[in-house]
């Protein structure tokens, strides 16, 4: 088959597009014909070098694709049946897994990380990880779900126990999760004031149900916050760009408000004031992928249309590159999706 596989890390001329062999699926796996494959930033941060990453690797997380082969011990899915991968590895027996926390297991990490993902034309993975999808969901847009529903889901609703009503701030509408973020909330009726960094931006944002859009670039946030809650503040901020937003995710927020965090794209190293933490009794949670259950949950909702995915552009895979180059420059609204 054809893969993109990276043999040392570095910028997207690492990426190589090359024949591999065909993988052979255990008695408890599936073989998937891959069709889409969506990215996310963990695509570039893993092509520069993470931890634990072994090369030659395959990156890729969020998959969409036919079944092609079904192992022996596999009973409740059949070929050619049209699915999209959980995008998450777990051990699935350890007390985390069999609990339903299964991103709290000791072996869990994102497809595409330290293990294979899905830039490739056949993945073999447990029967566990396949969903099967709706005929009125395209594959394209099917891949374009997992990762960053999921991620938005839990932290609004797991961690950050949002109830309707609420406001919450989502920084970055134009990225996966924040495009997730806003259509989440707004199934709660919560007020949503997002942010995006350029007119078209914004107005695809206010598209999406966001209630009110502040320019990043060109306004504090912060002071637009106030003058929008009337100086109260926000109850959630849904933080994920890191070190160039935290102070004004902080100030923000209302008392007893909570920010609740799943990335650092900008850089992870913030300041915190604790007297300001606790005098204002405010929260601050961390937040990683979520678990199955919360996938089932999430997708109900796009499997009768009450959340969209929005795909900004398509690349053939042998294209990977340009496509690397092309979310670099982050001016897209939606996904980046690949097909094989």
């Amino acid at each position: 088959m054809k893969a993109v596989r990276i043999h040392e890390f570095g910028g997207p001329e690492v990426l190589r597009y090359e024949d591999v062999s065909d993988p052979k699926p255990r008695k408890d796996q599936v073989l998937i014909r891959v069709k889409s494959c969506a990215m996310n930033h963990l695509d570039l941060w893993v092509r520069k070098g993470l931890p634990g990453v072994k090369l030659p690797h395959i990156l890729g997380s969020d998959i969409s694709g036919e079944i092609v082969e079904v192992g022996e011990y596999v009973t409740r899915l059949r070929s050619g049946q049209r699915v999209l991968l959980a995008p998450m590895h777990f051990c699935n027996h350890c007390a985390y897994c069999t609990s339903g926390r299964q991103n709290q297991c000791a072996e869990f990490t994102v497809l595409g990380n330290r293990v294979d993902g899905g830039n490739c034309e056949l993945m073999a993975v447990p029967a566990v990880n396949v969903i099967p999808i709706p005929d009125s969901l395209g594959f394209d847009q099917a891949a374009s779900v997992p990762l960053v529903f999921l991620t938005a889901f839990h932290m609004l609703t797991g961690r950050a126990s949002i109830r309707p009503g609420q406001t919450v701030l989502v920084l970055g509408a134009n990225s996966g999760v924040g495009i997730a973020a806003i259509q989440i909330a707004k199934l709660f009726n919560a007020t949503v004031i997002a942010t995006a960094g350029d007119d078209r931006k914004m107005q695809r944002a206010h598209e999406l149900g966001a209630d009110h859009v502040i320019n990043h670039y060109q306004q504090k946030i912060s002071d637009e916050v106030k003058k929008i809650t009337n100086r109260e503040g926000v109850d959630i901020v849904f933080e994920h760009v890191g070190a160039s937003t935290w102070d004004e995710s902080m100030k923000s927020l209302k008392p007893a408000g909570t920010v609740v965090t799943c990335g650092a794209t900008t850089g992870p190293n913030v300041g915190i004031d604790l007297r300001f933490v606790y005098s204002r009794q405010l929260s601050v949670l961390g937040s990683y992928m979520g678990t199955m259950g919360e996938l089932y949950e999430v997708l109900k909702h796009v499997f009768r249309g009450r959340l969209n995915p929005v795909i900004d552009r398509t690349f053939p895979l042998k294209d990977i590159r340009a496509a690397h180059e092309y979310i670099e420059k982050s001016q897209m609204f939606g996904k980046i999706v690949l097909n094989p």
